[in-house]
């Protein structure tokens, strides 16, 4: 059995996350979910009033051998707006904060070292991203996860992860499963 490898983001709203980084070769399993706030098995509605401090992230299971984390923290920064605090398009609060979430100190510097060199390839604002340790992962409501995938039809997956979905595959085609 391979060995693999764990990343943990929030870049807004977990179901755009999830939508893009599925479809990378390597990466294994998406789990929509909640890390960084300050109460034990947070409810959804509970997040999105913003009251726990979580953030909504995904975490995602990769091989390694096949993707690296590097490779994750580009896709990361190309497909949602780093410079904008608790926000991403019209979903806003705290619960949408860019985040990056490490698992261990050799993620820790990779991260900061691409916040600083890397990102700012893409971006002309300052980036707001947070880099902080990971804390519990709590596994969003089944139904949320495969969100994009089971419900393409639905209005926020055809108006906003859609069109996020269509740029990320011309930008990254070379790493699609």
């Amino acid at each position: 059995m391979k060995e693999l490898s764990r990343a943990t983001f929030g870049a807004g709203c977990y179901w755009c996350v999830e939508a893009v980084f599925q479809n990378l070769k390597g990466v294994e399993k998406v789990i929509s979910g909640f890390m960084g706030g300050h109460i034990k098995n947070p409810a959804y509605k509970e997040v999105c009033q913003g009251t726990t401090g979580h953030a909504e992230v995904c975490q995602i299971d990769f091989d390694s051998s096949i993707i690296s984390y590097e490779e994750l923290l580009e896709v990361l920064w190309t497909t949602h707006d780093p410079t904008t605090l608790n926000q991403q398009g019209a979903d806003k609060g705290t619960q949408y904060r860019s985040a990056v979430y490490y698992h261990d100190d050799t993620q820790q510097a990779m991260a900061e070292q691409s916040k600083l060199q890397v990102a700012p390839k893409y971006w002309d604002n300052p980036i707001v991203t947070e880099i902080t340790e990971a804390s519990e992962f709590y596994a969003a409501p089944s139904n949320h996860n495969n969100y994009f995938n089971n419900n393409p039809t639905q209005g926020y997956c055809r108006v906003v992860i859609s069109p996020k979905i269509s740029k990320f595959k011309k930008q990254f085609a070379d790493k699609l499963k």
